[in-house]
């Protein structure tokens, strides 16, 4: 992408990572620490010169299995392609890693996105643990 810097595990800018968030997640709370980045495979930063565009992270089992989470553009960048090159870089920071498999849950309407991404449907099984409005 023209202008776009991914960044790999950049030191963790929390104020940039919360504007991006609340632009793009209504229910997001403001926070000083992520502490799942800590213990991420990776996490993928896209920067257009100061502002942060884009960000995915990638959890894993500490073997074969990664796990994409919170696949993030913000809408000022939206349907550009930086999704699918965020998802590009975290496959290629899971595979660089030794992974065979990279996981992804995502609701139905996502579908085009995932498989435009080289996703397929596989079954899989979830159990909701917290009532959530």
């Amino acid at each position: 992408m023209t202008g776009i810097d991914f960044r790999l595990n950049p030191p963790i800018d929390s104020p940039a990572l919360n504007v991006l968030y609340a632009a793009s997640w209504p229910r997001h709370i403001e926070r000083d620490d992520w502490p799942e980045l800590a213990h991420s495979l990776a996490h993928i930063w896209a920067w257009d010169g100061e502002r942060l565009a884009g960000f995915v992270y990638v959890a894993w089992d500490g073997g074969v299995h990664a796990f994409l989470l919170d696949p993030t553009v913000h809408p000022d960048y939206r349907r550009r392609g930086l999704g699918l090159a965020l998802v590009k870089q975290a496959e290629l920071a899971a595979k660089a890693a030794g992974c065979e498999w990279l996981h992804v849950d995502y609701e139905e309407h996502l579908d085009p996105f995932y498989r435009a991404a080289g996703f397929r449907p596989t079954l899989a099984g979830l159990i909701r643990l917290w009532d959530v409005d």
